[in-house]
């Protein structure tokens, strides 16, 4: 995959020396991850550009994924293709040797699509999870949570828990009652939730034009961050599908009144933010 950007965000990566936790925002709902101990996660990373005319990318590709040298783990909230794709996720696995962690319907599809054999992986670098349990990723420990996506099979959420903060990825999670239970039970510093707009785009059987809500609106994605008592709200998604994409600007005046978020983080594909 040709990054119109070149190598340099995985070198920035790579080079990266955080004081706490650095998190790179790779548009749609994807994300890198480095502690300040090296510990590297790619979380719902995707670089292809669609199934156009239904689907069209609206932003650069950011990297080549055979340019990443260094991952310690690819992360899947969901199995739709924009969080589970071969073409982005198979390098970084080869290359890395790092190990792909998804609920079952995520796995499923890299064994539908024999990842093992298109991109020499071993059979220990898949490992399926499951709402409930906790693992460790060097300086992380990853709990899997509920997420509410009534479009996916069996979605799960992320909490990351690292010495110097909490940091929260919903998937493509929409609110939930279920979202306060994660809320209550984890300080979270920073929460990732995907917004966007409905809109019109062709059906994908029939490619006739179909009213579409895929992501949380402005009122949705706010009550998801109150529920989970988010400190810092970073809205994603909204930049990717033409005929979905919104202005993350609008949740100001949802969010205002509310206790929580206290903020919101606003950043565009390649930025950087510190934990």
């Amino acid at each position: 995959m040709e990054s119109d950007w070149g190598d340099w965000l995985p070198t920035a990566v790579a080079a990266a020396d955080p004081d706490t936790v650095a998190v790179w925002y790779l548009g749609c709902n994807g994300f890198v991850l480095k502690g300040r101990e090296g510990t590297t996660v790619y979380v719902d990373p995707y670089v292809g550009t669609g199934d156009p005319p239904r689907t069209v990318r609206m932003i650069p590709v950011p990297f080549d994924p055979a340019d990443v040298a260094h991952a310690d783990a690819v992360l899947a909230t969901h199995e739709h293709t924009d969080h589970v794709h071969g073409e982005t996720q198979g390098p970084i696995l080869s290359n890395s040797e790092a190990t792909f962690y998804g609920p079952q319907a995520s796995v499923a599809v890299t064994q539908e699509e024999n990842w093992q054999a298109a991109y020499d992986l071993g059979t220990d670098q898949f490992q399926t999870v499951a709402e409930g349990e906790s693992f460790d990723l060097g300086e992380f420990t990853v709990h899997v949570e509920y997420a509410h996506d009534p479009d996916a099979t069996d979605p799960v959420s992320y909490v990351f828990e690292h010495e110097t903060g909490t940091f929260f990825h919903g998937g493509d999670t929409k609110p939930d009652d279920g979202l306060a239970r994660v809320g209550d039970e984890y300080d979270i510093d920073l929460g990732a939730l995907a917004f966007g707009s409905p809109g019109t785009i062709p059906d994908k059987e029939t490619r006739e034009p179909k009213y579409t809500k895929w992501y949380s609106d402005e009122a949705e994605v706010v009550e998801a961050a109150r529920l989970l008592d988010l400190d810092r709200l970073l809205p994603t998604h909204w930049d990717m599908w033409k005929g979905l994409t919104a202005n993350p600007e609008a949740l100001r005046p949802h969010a205002r009144s509310f206790d929580a978020p206290n903020r919101l983080e606003l950043v565009e594909i390649g930025d950087r933010i510190e934990l």
